[in-house]
């Protein structure tokens, strides 16, 4: 018999709840979407005190079952069961009030709001007059930071926070309601090395208390670091279970792709033509500075250094998103004033960025809508009327070609994984056939699979000569994709390395000057 989330609140209050195996468990659960079956048949099972990852593809299903197990989904089949008792989760609010508590990947605080008031939100402690009390939420979220030695103004606006902290803010916000199990969906996407140190500090200390922590990476090393076990879906099935101890790398890969990833990085020797892109002591007042480079057709240069180096924030001012306070960039020999992303797109550049929700996707709109946004102002009108034959035909090609897991071209985006949401922007740009393609962050959130996919196609554009600039947090992917990189740290370039003297020392070295 299921328990209500009011009465299953009340149970886990008193603490008279039944002893099992599992802090928490799902069984046959099944999940279907207008043309998906998200979930098929597929078991989960959280041990207390440990770290359980969660390991698949892009579309595999995993942030599915865990927005079921968050209560923002309801599954169309199966049970789910806390401490032994099966409840069924409404909202999320339900799931809070079970001591199940989520971070998501897109992050979901208020911009506009304090931090302290986006973590005690609809908690705020009350005076006797029943206002808010400011005080006592500030000091609330003082000792709270001190708990998890996070160094944030509890008084500042999110918006003025940089990803990594915000982030930092969504963890303490979720550890603030005390709860049994934390669900983490892919929460080092936009930290770096240190912070990651830092989070794996909160996750074990987390551990000791005996939560569950679920935590779903792409990353390979930070399972084996942090993880205990982990579980495979694949193609919204569950594969297995193992502890981490007893499997390799290469191991959990056929489990994930059911397929050999013979080579992740296929690097090719390519023509290195002429230049292409030059820019001169480029500034943006209070950002970066003297900011100089060439990119020649056919060639990767890749973009490294640490979270705050400037990196993303030279990306827009090319693409002219922020169009730099000095200094001058030339295509193809001739000097350009790229006041908008209008005028990039008309001068051969395409632009993706680095945050796919705020900045990249139309969540509401559909794939087809998403897809053809770029080009429908030329290529594809005649007359003053747009030929949607044509494009819905060269889209659904290209939808093909990158293996975009959709029902079909009127989906809504929102509805796809991450990676499949990745793989609809990327569409978009080379539909505008690029002679200057800037990809910030171009794998971040995407499996191993779709990581080789989309590092073949960016070796198939060098190939055919598009100069190709590529912004990475990941190490291995600027190591092995790069045929020039260019390292910044905090607003100026502090060096350049060729591929063959490359190394990770060199570049965190120039990183960290």
């Amino acid at each position: 018999m299921a328990v209500s989330p009011t009465t299953m609140a009340a149970v886990r209050a008193s603490g008279a709840v039944p002893n099992a195996e599992y802090l928490l468990t799902a069984e046959g659960v099944r999940k279907e979407f207008p043309g998906v079956v998200a979930l098929d048949d597929v078991q989960f099972r959280l041990k207390r005190g440990s770290v359980h990852a969660l390991m698949g593809e892009n579309g595999a299903g995993k942030s599915t079952l865990m927005k079921i197990l968050a209560g923002i989904y309801t599954p169309d089949k199966g049970d789910v069961r806390l401490k032994g008792v099966e409840i069924r989760l409404q909202s999320p609010l339900d799931a809070l009030e079970n001591g199940i508590a989520m971070i998501h990947q897109e992050l979901n605080l208020m911009p506009f709001m304090t931090v302290a008031e986006n973590i005690w939100i609809r908690r705020e402690p009350k005076n006797r007059f029943g206002f808010v009390d400011h005080g006592v939420m500030y000091r609330q979220t003082e000792e709270l930071f001190d708990r998890l030695n996070i160094a944030i103004d509890p008084d500042v606006e999110v918006r003025q926070l940089s990803v990594a902290n915000r982030q930092m803010v969504e963890i303490a916000k979720a550890v603030s309601y005390n709860s049994d199990v934390l669900i983490m969906d892919e929460p080092t996407s936009a930290l770096t090395e240190r912070e990651v140190e830092h989070l794996f500090r909160i996750i074990r200390d987390l551990r000791a208390q005996g939560i569950g922590i679920v935590y779903i990476t792409h990353k390979m090393n930070e399972l084996f670091e942090i993880a205990d076990e982990f579980s495979v879906f694949r193609d919204g099935k569950y594969i297995g279970t193992h502890a981490s101890t007893d499997v390799t790398r290469d191991d959990i890969i056929r489990m994930m792709v059911g397929r050999e990833i013979t080579q992740m990085f296929p690097k090719e020797e390519v023509p290195i033509g002429d230049v292409v892109l030059s820019v001169k002591n480029l500034n943006l007042n209070g950002v970066f500075r003297d900011v100089s480079f060439d990119v020649r057709s056919g060639e990767i240069l890749g973009v490294a250094g640490l979270v705050g180096s400037g990196r993303s924030n030279v990306a827009e001012t090319l693409f002219g998103v922020t169009p730099a306070s000095s200094g001058t960039i030339e295509l193809f020999g001739k000097k350009v004033d790229i006041t908008s992303p209008t005028v990039a797109i008309r001068n051969h550049m395409a632009f993706l960025t680095e945050d796919r929700k705020d900045t990249g996707c139309l969540l509401i709109l559909n794939v087809l809508e998403n897809m053809q946004v770029a080009v429908l102002h030329d290529k594809f009108v005649k007359g003053g009327f747009v030929q949607e034959g044509a494009i819905e035909e060269t889209c659904e090609d290209m939808a093909r070609k990158l293996r975009v897991k959709t029902p079909n071209l009127y989906e809504r985006v929102e509805n796809l994984s991450g990676g499949n949401q990745q793989k609809v922007l990327i569409g978009r740009w080379l539909l505008t056939n690029p002679k200057i393609l800037i990809l910030d962050e171009p794998t971040r959130g995407i499996d191993v699979g779709a990581k080789a996919e989309i590092h073949r196609l960016v070796t198939e554009m060098a190939r055919n000569g598009v100069a190709v600039i590529m912004i990475s947090s990941e190490m291995p992917e600027v190591l092995g994709m790069s045929d020039r990189i260019m390292v910044m740290h905090e607003g100026r370039v502090t060096g350049f390395l060729n591929r063959d003297e490359a190394t990770q020392i060199k570049v965190m070295e120039l990183a960290a000057q």
